[in-house]
């Protein structure tokens, strides 16, 4: 993946996807465009953003906190799940789950990650994912934390440093820098997906839009596993 900020020249073509993992539609794009590095000719950059912090600042609110809106969204997540064939969940306590306890903690530990161990940055991101959308499983506390850097592989004591890390104005700045950066995109939700062509920026919200992508880019859409990939989870 390139540097975060990096420079968007060569011959592929750079696609950043800002995600937080409190988002299940940042789930389904995330997998989906894993899946299509291996189609496309992108360069695909991971870029944890914080959710909330895009919604304070753009006065955007949870579909779920409107009422019809977020009927709609509870069978919409089930569809796109079943479609884009990745094992989404809803919690059973949503709202204590999602809205009320955030992803605070969660994202700050990825940029940690994302700062010093890039290499782990997908599958840490996968796990936690895992642990809230799949499993019904806390993301906040510490030990939700390095539970998840378990399963995705990180070494125990290097997970340890990292989620001390977490605390630093290191960590918290670029977590904040990351968010502004998406909010100059224009993102107002997550996932926020921005294509650099020929020294042009293109914004894309949410999970549907990738078909859209590939149209954009100059590359053709095969679905929502094509041939050459397969569902990780």
């Amino acid at each position: 993946m390139a540097a975060a900020g990096g420079g968007f020249g060569g011959g592929k073509k750079v696609v950043q996807l800002f995600y937080d993992v409190v988002s299940p539609y940042s789930w389904l794009g995330f997998e989906v465009l894993c899946r299509y590095r291996h189609n496309w000719s992108i360069e695909l950059c991971f870029r944890p953003a914080f959710l909330g912090g895009i919604m304070k600042e753009t006065g955007n609110q949870p579909p779920a906190m409107v009422p019809k809106r977020g009927e709609y969204m509870m069978t919409d997540i089930k569809r796109m799940a079943k479609y884009y064939q990745v094992p989404l969940q809803i919690p059973k306590d949503f709202f204590g789950s999602v809205i009320r306890k955030g992803s605070l903690s969660a994202m700050r530990f990825i940029t940690a990650v994302d700062m010093t161990q890039p290499q782990f940055l997908e599958p840490v991101s996968r796990e936690l994912w895992m642990r809230i959308w799949s499993r019904d499983e806390d993301i906040t506390q510490p030990e939700s934390i390095l539970a998840a850097a378990r399963e995705a592989g990180l070494p125990s004591a290097l997970a340890q440093k990292l989620l001390a890390m977490t605390s630093t104005p290191e960590v918290k700045n670029r977590l904040k820098e990351t968010t502004e950066e998406a909010l100059k995109y224009g993102a107002f939700g997550m996932p926020a997906v921005v294509a650099h062509v020929n020294g042009e920026s293109h914004l894309f919200f949410g999970s549907d839009r990738l078909e859209l992508l590939g149209n954009v880019i100059g590359e053709k859409w095969l679905g929502p596993v094509p041939a050459a990939s397969k569902p990780r989870m």
